[in-house]
């Protein structure tokens, strides 16, 4: 029927972009809230739609995780005092694409890549402090 076309339309290209307030009119066709948000269930999703807390969650878990993979490079740059093999270049790409992905976290207003990206930058800025503190020759007085 119409209304199944008008509303699968409405799924497909319409629904993400729209915040769902009480339901999308199409004409004189209203289609609901509760509704939309069932056809997103079952067209999009697995299950229901996560609550978006345990979404910023993820994001924090997975962004503690990142972090702590750097720990090992902090520890043979500022402990054993070793730094052949890293590159400044690659560090600063690094960054860089860092620092976009903070921009992003901050016009998508996700605090989880806020968050996790200040603390990865951070990181990657102590290692190179470490690395260019080690290559600089030593002034002898």
């Amino acid at each position: 029927s119409y209304y199944i076309y008008v509303y699968d339309i409405c799924i497909i290209f319409i629904s993400p972009v729209f915040q769902i307030t009480q339901g999308l009119y199409f004409g004189r066709y209203k289609i609901s809230k509760s509704r939309l948000l069932h056809q997103l269930q079952t067209h999009l999703f697995v299950g229901p739609i996560m609550p978006n807390m345990w979404i910023e969650a993820i994001g924090l878990a997975a962004g503690f995780i990142g972090i702590i993979a750097w720990i090992p490079q902090i520890k043979e740059v500022w402990i054993y005092k070793r730094h052949e093999g890293i590159s400044i270049v690659t560090f600063a790409t690094v960054a860089f694409a860092l620092c976009l992905w903070l921009i992003y976290g901050i016009l998508i207003k996700s605090l989880a890549m806020i968050i996790a990206n200040i603390l990865t930058l951070s990181i990657i800025a102590s290692i190179v402090i470490g690395v260019v503190r080690l290559r600089r020759p030593i002034i002898s007085q």
